[in-house]
């Protein structure tokens, strides 16, 4: 399959270096052209812009920062498509703009899915990812040989802008787990007890979780490098509060661990990864 990736960041990068090992002609755009560099090496065509990228494509995936970013970009895309080209985005971005860039795209002929994943970049190193859908079915069977070069767990959830209404419904999930984690580490030290074997009897009962077994070892191990940075935590709990307001839905664990994750921002740790929660947390209980 001929495909377009734009955006080479921490997650687009492994996410279209497996597209070119599932054996797909792949041409890529970045803002920055060293972004581009290691597929070009892998075998890569560059693009000069989303425009050009989408000439001659059979598929586009975008993997950017935020819902302006998206817009900006599927505009390019839109300019350059030619007849039957499905566009993409796999970055996480409100319900509501992802329905409007859909209604954009398909008034100039584009069909198009909100794909986001999770999994972080070990997920995307991995091939691993769980992709979540929105948009029309015949969309998804063209895009599906795609995202199973880059997902294990690939499901079409429903109509435009469900799958970024699940990928919101994973980030409340994952962000309380996250806290819920670093706050029994907290509780544990203050005790004075071994959080290592306090993790330990946790994995053998109904706490167990992925996040306790594989972000609780990071946290044990006090490796805070970002896998997903807390910024971007913060971000997709900021859609969630934002979409629930505007529908009048009462979320008071998602308000609660949306304005831990600004705490972090707003005291320096936002390029941390966001299990980095625990060393707020040790500060603010005089554990720092």
């Amino acid at each position: 399959m001929r495909i377009a990736f734009l955006g080479l960041g921490i997650m687009g990068r492994p996410m279209a270096l497996n597209l070119i090992k599932g054996g797909h002609a792949v041409t890529v755009w970045a803002r920055r052209a060293e972004s581009m560099a290691p597929l070009l090496n892998a075998g890569a065509i560059g693009a000069a812009s989303p425009a050009d990228a989408a000439r001659g494509q059979e598929l586009v995936i975008s993997m950017v920062a935020d819902a302006p970013d998206v817009a900006e970009v599927m505009r390019g895309v839109a300019a350059g498509a030619e007849p039957g080209l499905v566009a993409v985005d796999m970055s996480t971005i409100a319900p509501a703009a992802a329905k409007r860039i859909g209604e954009e795209l398909a008034a100039a002929g584009v069909d198009f899915l909100d794909a986001p994943v999770s999994g972080g970049e070990v997920g995307a190193i991995a091939g691993t990812l769980s992709i979540m859908a929105g948009g029309s079915e015949a969309a998804f069977a063209r895009a599906r040989p795609a995202f199973e070069c880059m997902g294990k767990n690939v499901v079409h959830v429903g109509a435009s802008g469900a799958g970024q209404v699940t990928k919101a419904a994973n980030q409340i999930v994952t962000g309380m787990g996250v806290l819920a984690v670093a706050e029994a580490y907290a509780f544990a030290a203050k005790n004075g007890v071994d959080c290592g074997k306090v993790r330990e009897a946790l994995l053998g009962g109904f706490a167990y979780s992925k996040i306790l077994e594989n972000h609780g070892q990071r946290m044990l191990d006090r490796n805070f490098k970002p896998g997903f940075k807390s910024w971007m935590h913060e971000k997709d709990l900021n859609i969630v509060m934002q979409t629930a307001h505007e529908l009048g839905l009462c979320l008071p664990g998602s308000a609660a661990t949306a304005q831990m994750f600004n705490a972090m921002v707003g005291s320096g740790l936002g390029e941390e990864d966001s299990i980095a929660v625990l060393k707020l947390l040790e500060k603010l209980s005089g554990q720092a």
